[in-house]
């Protein structure tokens, strides 16, 4: 008897999608889909169930740890609820009499999302959730350890659709076990590719011929200058780069501290947990043993880290700050590093550090996101025309703010888009806008050309004719 064919039993599986999809636009409405994704809110963010994935996720992965998700879950989620609260994505959206366009919702299909395992939970739901509030179904490729989360978060979300007569079909994921023939298939299947991870398959699906949104690098840079708040600047930098072990792409991996007050900051990041261990060569060596990461310390608890490290350092120490003099290739703590481990620059001054900070965003992460902490408000308008990146964040926790905070405006998101910087067709948040598309009726209006003069009476002014 022959074995089943993996690819065939996808594309069985993605054909249910395409059906529940097709139905569910044809007899939607703002209030199914917004119930649609108020079901996947809950069925994450309940706390008994919120738990248990975070656990899960924890076992299965080996990266981050229970409370940080626990948090994240609920947080990124809440927060996407709030974002999404009132807005219209089904019928008639925009209705311009002026101009004679009407303007009107349409889902893109299937959407098929590649999930990371830093965020095996958290990220599938935003993506669901966006997905479904704009009438779309979706099926998640989860990374393969993350599989078992994935599963796990699926079961709850079939549970509460079918507490509101919802179809299970409309949210479905890869069986088991993946694979990247079978992550191709549906990227080339699908409708709408959304994709979050690694390079490889953000190049992939930029690859496959259906339309993409994917990501960039993260190597978030932070500036600490010689008006800061050191005491503030040092603490938002140990809760962002502790994090749920530093798993976010928006966690900080290199701070460039100004010298008139790298000494001081050295101090208070010390007070807040951070130990400085000067010896670059000694600690690439341990976390690049064999030019790959340590997975030991990968994503790590600190006192994981610490013994695989074989590190002697002050009771309290919650990450580690390493002095470090390149950037490059050659110089792999300029780059990202998945741990709680925080490259340490000093510049000459505020310029020198911006030099820095350019130039390990051209290394890495360009696109991304760069921090400041200064009280002089004119920096943040220099960062941002002197870099490659596509936010700045002043005086916040990296990590938390960079996808959407309760204390900012920036959409609530896991995955951050880069721009032409980083290699993507979006410079913003991925948010519900990303998952939807628009049909225009345009109706005849008055004439509205304009004259010559209209056009060029200050260049004529100016320039002759």
């Amino acid at each position: 008897m022959n074995a089943p064919d993996p690819i065939a039993e996808l594309d069985a599986i993605i054909a249910r999608s395409r059906a529940a999809q097709a139905a569910y636009e044809r007899e939607g409405s703002q209030d199914r889909y917004d119930r649609a994704a108020q079901a996947v809110a809950w069925a994450i963010m309940e706390p008994e169930r919120n738990r248990e994935l975070a656990e899960l996720a924890v076992a299965t992965t080996g990266l981050g740890n229970v409370p940080d998700k626990i948090v994240k879950n609920h947080r990124k989620t809440l927060g996407l609820m709030r974002d999404i609260m009132g807005v219209q994505t089904h019928g008639v959206i925009r209705d311009d009499a002026e101009i004679g366009i009407t303007e009107i919702a349409r889902p893109m299909g299937v959407v098929g999302a590649i999930v990371p395992s830093t965020n095996p939970i958290a990220t599938p739901a935003n993506n669901i959730i966006n997905a479904l509030k704009c009438g779309n179904s979706i099926m998640v490729a989860p990374s393969p350890k993350g599989v078992a989360s994935c599963e796990r978060l699926l079961e709850f979300i079939h549970a509460e659709f079918a507490k509101i007569g919802e179809d299970s079909d409309l949210v479905l994921m890869v069986p088991a076990p993946g694979s990247k023939e079978k992550t191709q298939r549906l990227m080339e299947a699908c409708d709408k590719i959304i994709c979050t991870g690694s390079q490889n398959n953000v190049h992939r699906a930029q690859t496959a011929g259906t339309p993409a949104v994917a990501v960039g690098t993260g190597n978030a840079t932070v500036i600490i200058d010689e008006t800061a708040d050191l005491d503030a600047a040092a603490e938002k930098i140990r809760a962002s780069k502790t994090f749920d072990n530093a798993t976010s792409c928006s966690s900080e991996n290199s701070a460039v501290v100004v010298d008139a007050v790298y000494k001081a900051f050295v101090a208070k990041m010390a007070l807040a947990g951070g130990a400085l261990i000067d010896d670059e060569a000694g600690l690439v060596a341990k976390l690049w043993p064999d030019g790959h990461l340590n997975r030991s310390v990968v994503a790590q608890d600190s006192d994981k880290m610490i013994a695989a490290l074989g590190l002697v350092v002050p009771e309290g120490t919650e990450y580690i700050a390493v002095p470090t003099s390149g950037i490059g290739p050659d110089h792999p703590l300029s780059g990202e590093k998945l741990s709680r481990v925080l490259a340490l620059y000093r510049a000459e001054d505020f310029d020198d550090a911006v030099r820095i900070a350019r130039e390990i965003q051209l290394h890495q992460g360009a696109g991304h996101s760069v921090g400041l902490h200064s009280t002089d408000d004119g920096r943040a308008m220099t960062l941002a025309k002197a870099i490659p990146t596509s936010r700045v964040i002043v005086n916040q926790a990296h990590c938390f703010a960079t996808g959407g905070a309760f204390t900012n405006g920036m959409p609530f998101s896991l995955s951050m888009g880069c721009g032409s910087w980083g290699g993507n067709v979006i410079d913003d948040n991925l948010h519900w806008r990303h998952f939807m598309q628009s049909t225009k009726i345009v109706r005849e209006i008055p004439s509205r050309e304009p004259s010559l003069d209209d056009i060029f009476d200050g260049y004529w002014r100016d320039a002759g004719r």
